[in-house]
């Protein structure tokens, strides 16, 4: 089974380790409990979008990153190619075969 959380907890952990913080700094920052933010960086505790954006901004990085990141690992999990961008324009061909009927 795939947890969302444990793939949170990942990517939290890495983003923190690849910024040299330590999780006391980041709990800190985020105004988190030091043991809650570790049990969701181990994938024990759900962390609500109010915690979540705390430690985003500790981080530095933005929310929406870190949940690209949880999505493009759950994908991977389950086997899906990661989603391709949708595009703002419509093809020439679809306008030429509409223009066409």
């Amino acid at each position: 089974m795939i947890l969302v959380r444990r793939e949170l907890g990942d990517v939290l952990r890495d983003l923190r380790l690849q910024k040299g913080q330590t999780l006391r700094q980041v709990a800190s920052k985020a105004s988190v409990a030091l043991g809650y933010l570790s049990e969701v960086e181990r994938g024990q505790k759900e962390a609500s979008s109010e915690i979540l954006f705390a430690v985003a901004e500790a981080l530095d990085v933005p929310l929406s990153v870190i949940l690209s990141e949880v999505g493009e690992r759950v994908a991977a999990l389950e086997g899906f190619a990661p989603l391709r961008p949708i595009p703002d324009t419509v093809p020439d061909e679809f306008l030429s075969d509409f223009a066409a009927k």
